[in-house]
């Protein structure tokens, strides 16, 4: 796969290797072969060589450094020092509540929790994008779908997300996934920001209330690249004892993604499924949840084969059977998700377990201290 770009300033052929020759924002990606070409572009404004500052709104010629202030939502200049103090800060952009499905543990019902939620929100009459992030496209098989363009081309191609999402049900889109997702983590690996570049080509999504994203088991470039552009992250946790275990990694990645990327993303809820109230382990497992993470712990989702049979019919749970012990569990939970994410609702994330979760058999009196997850202002809740 050829690397090589073309410079926006002086038209150069050549292969980007630091971070400032590549500048993504508005959608719009510069190349620079150099700092020079780099520096020209940043002091060029808008047009003949003038710009408008963004506080007085006065025309200039920008001539130093300091009178640009480039951020993920584009560029502002400023006129004086004064002005550039003087500057809101700015707001990013209304669109939709993005939520990541994730468990660093397999089997735990992710899929089934991204469809079953991605399908009550649309039978709520919210607008939702589900995205599947997961190489074995398990979304569009669940649906009984296959999209001509897939992840896979947002990602690689810059295809915009409306042309790639295939409307399965009413208020309903998907964008598949498939085997060629493998070559787009490549693709991430050698790109700068490789971190951000799924957020960068979403922006077409703004027009979905929620877009859900159905990540694959591990801590991949695409999965990382889902909890960048997610706000909130759902855990689904199966009621057995290693499922625990993949919670504490998801209390670490989420806190590495805010230390080292720079992104506050909140653990809306933990789901447990798979509950089974005739086994002690599974009524531990609830126990130690809800000890630990309060009110972000959802209500269970029963053990239901309603629940395995809905993929094999191409349905999701409220069309195969929608009373069945599985679309009732759904649908609570969605409602749940629905009252949390209004726009005036601000949820406070609590203290997280040290270290971890506390696993079944141990049940300290008191919760313990250490890890921190991101809080709604962007710092770590202690």
């Amino acid at each position: 796969m050829s690397t090589n770009r073309t410079c926006t300033i002086c038209g150069k052929g050549f292969e980007p290797k630091l971070r400032f020759q590549v500048e993504e924002s508005e959608g719009r990606v510069r190349y620079f072969c150099s700092q020079k070409c780099q520096q020209a572009s940043m002091l060029a404004g808008e047009g003949e060589g003038t710009a408008r500052c963004a506080t007085c709104e006065t025309e200039f010629r920008p001539e130093f450094a300091w009178q640009v202030s480039v951020t993920d939502h584009g560029r502002r200049y400023f006129c004086t020092q004064d002005c550039r103090a003087k500057a809101p800060a700015v707001q990013a952009p209304q669109g939709p509540r993005r939520i990541a499905v994730f468990n660093h543990k397999g089997g735990t019902g992710k899929t089934t929790t991204a469809v079953s939620i991605a399908s009550g929100l649309a039978e709520a009459g919210k607008r939702v994008l589900l995205v599947d992030v997961d190489a074995q496209g398990n979304v569009g098989v669940s649906l009984g779908v296959r999209g001509e363009r897939t992840l896979y081309h947002v990602l690689v191609l810059g295809t915009d997300p409306r042309e790639a999402a295939i409307p399965v049900r009413d208020k309903l889109d998907v964008i598949t996934s498939n085997e060629s997702l493998a070559a787009a983590e490549l693709y991430l690996a050698g790109r700068p920001h490789r971190d951000r570049i799924l957020r960068d080509r979403m922006l077409g999504a703004d027009a979905y209330d929620y877009v859900i994203l159905d990540c694959s088991p591990s801590l991949s470039l695409l999965n990382q690249n889902a909890l960048v552009y997610a706000d909130n992250v759902i855990v689904p946790v199966s009621c057995d004892y290693l499922s625990l275990v993949g919670v504490k990694q998801v209390i670490k990645t989420l806190r590495d993604v805010y230390e080292h990327l720079k992104h506050p993303v909140q653990i809306l809820g933990v789901i447990p499924t798979m509950y089974d109230a005739r086994h002690k382990i599974g009524r531990e497992v609830i126990e130690t949840l809800q000890q630990k993470f309060g009110d972000l712990c959802f209500p269970p989702v029963r053990a239901n084969i309603k629940l395995r049979e809905a993929p094999a019919s191409r349905q999701s749970i409220f069309e195969y059977a929608n009373d069945s012990a599985g679309a009732e569990d759904y649908r609570a939970i969605v409602q749940k998700i629905i009252a949390l994410t209004k726009p005036e609702k601000k949820r406070k994330v609590p203290v997280t377990p040290a270290k971890g979760v506390t696993l079944p058999r141990t049940t300290p009196s008191t919760p313990s201290r250490g890890v921190a997850v991101p809080s709604a202002d962007g710092g770590p809740t202690q």
